[in-house]
């Protein structure tokens, strides 16, 4: 039989330990009561006390444990816990890694403007299914695939939840019980369990590969084309590339191709880079507005990276195409939320105006920052940093990343501010930022953290230094 546990000895503060229904009827408790709720408060009640058994375990101070069982005390370490249990777990934080688009940490920052639209749109109503001029049901998406076939040049557009939706539903309604032609070195896998291979299956398309991984010739797509073939699929490697002994057909060809057997061309561009940033060191990703120029049949991009608005999958091209997409069984699984479409409708508006675009749209700002204007932030928070009694502060080039699966293996040139601690390594000064609120995020080199203003948005920086000054005190 497992034996009793003894009683603490009648001079131990885990004797003076008020229970359940004394906290509970504390006079500080009852506003607690009213704002969280009884079940809740008494649940947390009872782990905050185990805690304080625990903590009594370790004190060997009288006069500290005398204090550790005070009520007030107890009643303290309830409210704190209470506070930090509703502070919602997805909220804001600060990114000084420099990486653009960082899938961690939410992807693309929406404008300011975007923001301004989902407070006023969603504060009640939201006109999201009826026409106002008739008072009849229309299609959620359609004032946004409007306005998406109007920027991008297409017959027609629609939008779903994201782009690995779009790529399994345009799939699924253009090519399910058919095959699909796709360069062996295109099967991609972009994360968690999307590979193109399952996806094809899941979609009910038979898949046909060709080429080798590193060489693929308009010749092994003719070869392989048939009277059950439904699409040939050229896929963007957004987050890998093949270098050295390489080759593949370019587009034009594969639409030429395409044209002549009478089988559409299906486009997965993948990052959705409406805007040509070659000249801020982006190179090798494919120019949507290039995709509709050369004559793709049906093409799909992301919203929420190089476009830089909310998560959703586009699919534009061909009406008659389009419109089997939205005809199909799967839409109505992947059809995105009113949230994602107010978010989408006032970042395409952006792009109605090219001369405010790079300003209006975090993303591309941050691309598009020159090297003077990053080195000016850079010394800015430098000089705050330096301040800091303990903190040993370096203005340094580095590079950025854009991220979020896409330009592997291109980097931005960047300055970035370099700090080391006297009393606390790098990865300690890492670790309690992450803990800060607002967590903020850096990078941990050579130990020394890393600070990039590409990332850090206005006002940031001061949040930064006033983090700092806490933890290296």
């Amino acid at each position: 039989m497992p034996k009793k546990k003894s009683a603490p000895p009648a001079d131990s503060p885990l004797r003076r330990i008020p229970s359940v229904d004394q906290l509970l009827g504390h006079a500080s408790v009852h506003a607690l009561l009213a704002k969280y709720g009884r079940a809740h408060v008494t649940a947390e009640v009872r782990g905050v006390l185990a805690s304080v058994r625990d903590s009594l375990k370790r004190i060997t101070d009288a006069a500290q444990a005398a204090l550790a069982v005070e009520p007030e005390a107890i009643v303290g370490r309830l409210a704190q816990r209470l506070a930090a249990g509703r502070q919602l777990k997805l909220r804001p934080v600060i990114n000084a890694t420099g990486i653009v688009l960082h899938t961690g940490l939410g992807r693309a920052v929406l404008s300011a403007d975007t923001l301004k639209a989902l407070l006023v749109e969603h504060a009640s109503y939201s006109l999201l299914e009826v026409d106002p001029a008739t008072n009849e049901r229309r299609n959620r998406e359609a004032p946004v695939s409007q306005l998406l076939a109007e920027i991008v040049g297409t017959e027609a557009a629609t939008v779903v939840n994201n782009n690995a939706g779009g790529t399994l539903i345009t799939l699924a309604a253009l090519a399910g019980g058919r095959e699909v032609i796709v360069a062996r070195g295109q099967l991609v896998e972009i994360g968690g369990t999307f590979r193109l291979p399952d996806v094809m299956t899941q979609s009910g398309a038979k898949l046909v590969e060709v080429g080798a991984t590193n060489k693929v010739y308009l010749s092994d797509y003719e070869r392989m084309i048939g009277p059950n073939t439904a699409l040939l699929m050229v896929v963007h490697t957004s987050n890998y590339r093949i270098v050295g002994f390489t080759e593949e057909p370019p587009l034009a060809e594969m639409i030429a191709l395409g044209r002549k057997h009478r089988v559409p061309v299906f486009h997965d561009i993948g990052s959705g880079m409406l805007v040509d940033l070659g000249k801020y060191g982006i190179g090798g990703e494919p120019l949507v507005a290039e995709s509709v120029r050369l004559g793709a049949d049906v093409m799909c991009f992301s919203g929420d990276k190089l476009l830089g608005g909310p998560q959703a999958g586009i699919v534009c091209g061909r009406k008659t195409l389009v419109d089997a997409v939205r005809k199909h069984p799967l839409f109505r699984a992947l059809r995105p939320d009113k949230l994602q479409l107010t978010a989408l409708e006032a970042t395409l508006q952006h792009y109605r105006n090219p001369d405010t675009l790079f300003e209006a749209i975090p993303t591309l700002r941050m691309v598009a920052m020159t090297d003077d204007e990053l080195k000016l932030r850079a010394r800015k928070l430098a000089g705050g940093l330096k301040a800091i009694p303990g903190a040993v502060v370096e203005v340094c080039a580095d590079t950025s990343q854009l991220g979020g699966g896409s330009t592997p293996g291109q980097e931005l040139p960047t300055w970035v501010v370099a700090l080391a601690g006297a009393s606390k390594t790098a990865q300690e000064i890492s670790d309690a930022l992450r803990a800060h609120g607002p967590p903020i995020f850096s990078r941990v080199k050579k130990d020394r953290c890393l600070f990039d203003p590409r990332t850090i948005q206005a006002g940031e920086d001061v949040e930064i230094v006033r983090a700092l000054r806490k933890i290296l005190a």
